[in-house]
């Protein structure tokens, strides 16, 4: 044991769990962290302009790397209440960050002191745990235990709350290694379940996959490859995740629904067995109708979280377990399947050529000359010059929400969105957090004009810090998704969903930054084979065609659908 104070114990405790990088903004009521911090030279601190962009840094670096992800928020009252809507974004996306935060001092907690938030409440319903430290010796204790919860299980943020005397009190420290990699196993599976589910496949007609966020978080792609080879299956993504498989895969359709296409839509919608692995079958996905789900379909359904098994759809089997370990277990209990003699061998053969001839159509819209620029030119530009291990993020958005099926993957982690809390500004700082995660990978963020623009003051971070991303801006000179809700059903009466923006490429030169524009065909290319070489920040800035919106959200307006 070692003496220290409680600022110090926080930095040791982070330091023995091997945590690199700390996201965080300075202020008063943690400072005794930060001078702990100034020795700690193992860790890299990344110092953001606002707390909420530094979380979802946090969450960014924490899909890339499967590790916690740790944002410090300097300032007790508003710099905690800014994390909030980071905290919303990555509950669910059931991702690990642990939000460190200062109270008042406690001899001041409910006298309405200055900065005083009832911080326990507020973060109640955003994180998986939320810890208030109430004696400075148990500081490291609420460090170990707050990285170990975080990633365990079915992941998620957890805030830690210390008051700002704790940090200052001195201690005697028991530094431990928290164990944040306990979760990663899963444990094993139940063995009749997995026969279970192996006799109902062995029935099928048509069975079909539907994967989702736990084979990428448990990097289970290739056992559910396997298997899809093994019974020569389609594999399909839910809604936020065509990376959860490569996309060379010769049976991976990408995702299904609106944020889809229709070969993979077909799939599950045709499907007399589907096999739901690592997947809630939640709203994005499914919009909770069985639009492009079989109601007829007997549902196999794997998931680490027990409540999250039959919650949205009734199920034929549920198995609690790792989604690799599970799809791998399947995939063994099926091993003497003879794949020549698979009764839907003919179903099969169709499938792929659908999928080629929807990969072939989408290179032929590719080609289009027209300006401003189509974003099905724009994507077949990033196919095109986009290395092939880049990692993207992704903004929320009308634009973006096209682009997420459109590109290529070359495995899990390799495209991260908002998920279900649908932020917009959440493109930008994940792809700095990622890009810290797997500093050796192209990192490319593809954002709106409205969202880029919220998130501006963060690219004076990732200068500073050296964070050297690549900022694709789609600019159609409007908030994209709710025009096209004004134009298909308020009869074009618009109102505040226009934008005025800057030349994004200069503004990124005038932080010494590389800036390109592109509005001619054949400019994104260009651009992009530049943008990946260089060593700094870039921005790309398109234009792009304004007309070409897409209302997602269709199902939110059947009551004006008929005006």
């Amino acid at each position: 044991m070692a003496q220290m104070n409680g600022g110090a114990a926080v930095v040791e405790t982070l330091r023995a769990a091997g945590v690199t990088h700390v996201f965080g903004l300075l202020g008063s009521s943690t400072m005794e962290v930060y001078d702990a911090l100034y020795d700690a030279r193992d860790i890299k601190y990344v110092g953001v302009r606002h707390e909420a962009f530094g979380v979802h840094m946090a969450d960014g670096f924490a899909r890339a790397t499967g590790r916690p992800g740790v944002f410090l928020a300097g300032q007790a009252g508003p710099g905690s209440v800014n994390m909030v809507a980071g905290m919303a974004a990555a509950k669910l996306a059931y991702s690990p960050v642990v939000c460190l935060t200062g109270l008042v001092a406690t001899d001041h907690f409910g006298r309405d002191a200055f900065q005083e938030v009832d911080q326990q409440n507020l973060f109640a319903s955003l994180v998986k745990k939320n810890i208030t430290v109430i004696r400075p010796d148990r500081v490291p204790a609420a460090i170990e235990e707050a990285l170990r919860v975080a990633n365990s299980g079915r992941r998620g943020p957890v805030a830690v709350n210390i008051p700002r005397d704790m940090f200052a009190a001195q201690i005697e420290a028991d530094i431990r290694a928290p164990d944040f990699e306990i979760g990663a196993a899963a444990g094993t599976c139940n063995p009749d379940a997995v026969a279970k589910a192996c006799e109902i496949l062995r029935g099928a007609k048509a069975p079909a996959i539907l994967a989702g966020a736990g084979v990428k978080w448990g990097r289970g792609a290739d056992q559910v490859c396997r298997l899809s080879s093994r019974l020569q299956i389609p594999v399909t993504a839910s809604a936020g995740h065509p990376d959860v498989v490569p996309t060379s895969h010769p049976f991976f359709a990408g995702q299904i629904g609106p944020r889809g296409n229709e070969i993979a839509s077909a799939a599950t919608r045709e499907a007399d067995v589907i096999l739901a692995i690592g997947t809630r079958l939640a709203f994005n996905t499914t919009f909770y109708t069985y639009n492009d789900i079989n109601e007829d379909a007997k549902i196999i359904q794997v998931d680490i979280e027990p409540a999250a098994l039959g919650k949205y759809f009734p199920i034929e089997v549920g198995i609690i377990g790792d989604a690799g370990t599970v799809a791998g277990a399947i995939a063994d209990g099926l091993s003497d399947m003879e794949t020549d003699s698979i009764p839907w061998k003919a179903r099969s053969q169709q499938f792929l050529e659908d999928l080629e001839a929807l990969w072939k159509a989408r290179e032929e819209d590719g080609e289009s000359t027209l300006t401003p620029l189509r974003p099905e030119r724009v994507f077949a530009e990033l196919r095109q010059s986009t290395p092939r291990d880049a990692l993207y993020t992704l903004d929320a958005g009308t634009m973006c929400l096209q682009a997420t099926d459109k590109l290529r993957y070359e495995g899990a982690p390799s495209m991260l969105t908002p998920l279900d809390y649908g932020l917009v500004g959440f493109g930008f700082p994940c792809g700095l957090g990622a890009k810290c995660g797997q500093p050796g990978r192209p990192v490319v963020t593809l954002h709106g004009d409205g969202g880029f623009g919220m998130v501006l003051p963060e690219f004076a971070t990732a200068v500073q810090s050296e964070i050297n991303t690549v900022t694709v801006v789609f600019d159609n000179g409007c908030w994209g998704a709710e025009k096209s809700y004004q134009r298909d059903f308020y009869q074009g009466r618009y109102i505040g969903c226009d934008t005025v923006n800057p030349r994004y490429d200069e503004f990124a030169r005038l932080y010494g930054a590389e800036g390109y524009f592109c509005e001619e065909p054949g400019s994104v290319a260009d651009a992009m084979s530049q943008a990946v070489k260089a060593d700094c920040p870039v921005i790309v800035h398109v234009k792009v065609d304004p007309e070409a919106m897409i209302s997602f959200r269709r199902d939110a307006f059947t009551h004006r659908a008929q005006r």
